[in-house]
């Protein structure tokens, strides 16, 4: 047979027979007297297995293992490597499939999606729970930290901040507190006419926020350590009145802790 007729007949192309040359896993026939190659039934057998085996899965360093030994035991490890490979893959499609319904079932997407499914369901939870969010740049802001939180947290811390958050605002007065304390928040930004830290609103809107933390959100937190690189540029994000208060409500929040 020639190069064509082999590939015609095990269902591969040309290509692919240079190729399987190359790597050395197919070998190459004597050449004719007018150089083309003459492929025998040989040649055709051990094309077709490596076209079984890499339908399989298996990568050509492996199948290279597999024709390599004459017995077969090295086949039945390879095979038993990739079905758990297989396994471990279906499963991380169906949990991406999963989050991706949630994702889907929630309705409207944020332009901070995707979240995880627990923040999904948080999200999903507030609206819910409550007339359509005004149009505020701290619950804007407030959204993204969650969303923040959401990717960088451990899976059973997150699960732990979200089951908390959910509850603490699973109504509609709570989620109007919330509303209330944005309001107050962002009144305390305003380019025209900065407020003074020192001004009575900033404390108000503290007191306001600090009443909208879940005792139990930092109940197994360690001590707010406000001189960090992540609180600092958290801070600098805000306008300095409203960075005033937000420290002030943590500082309220974790009173009495030790």
């Amino acid at each position: 047979m020639r190069i064509g007729e082999l590939a015609a007949t095990v269902g591969v192309t040309t290509r692919t027979v240079r190729h399987y040359h190359h790597l050395g896993l197919l070998p190459e026939p004597e050449r004719l007297g007018n150089g083309y190659r003459d492929y025998g039934l040989r040649h055709a057998v051990v094309l077709a297995r490596i076209r079984r085996l890499t339908e399989l899965g298996l990568g050509l360093p492996e199948v290279r293992d597999v024709l390599a030994d004459d017995a077969g035991r090295d086949l039945v490890e390879v095979l038993t490597e990739l079905d758990e490979d297989l396994a471990r893959q279906e499963s991380a499609i169906r949990e991406r499939r999963a989050r991706l319904r949630t994702l889907l079932d929630a309705g409207e997407l944020t332009g901070e999606a995707p979240h995880s499914p627990e923040l999904t369901a948080l999200f999903a939870e507030l609206t819910h729970a409550s007339a359509p969010a005004p149009d505020s740049p701290m619950a804007a802001k407030d959204r993204e930290m969650l969303a923040l939180l959401d990717t960088v947290a451990a899976p059973e811390e997150r699960t732990r901040i979200m089951d908390v958050m959910g509850s603490a605002l699973a109504t509609p007065d709570a989620v109007a507190r919330a509303h209330e304390a944005y309001a107050l928040l962002d009144a305390l930004a305003d380019p025209e006419h900065p407020v003074d830290p020192a001004d009575p609103r900033v404390d108000a809107a503290a007191r306001a926020l600090a009443a909208c933390i879940p005792a139990a959100l930092l109940a197994e937190a360690e001590p707010v350590d406000h001189d960090t690189g992540f609180l600092r540029a958290f801070y600098a994000d805000f306008a300095p009145a409203q960075a005033a208060a937000i420290r002030r409500a943590l500082r309220i929040a974790t009173r009495g802790r030790p």
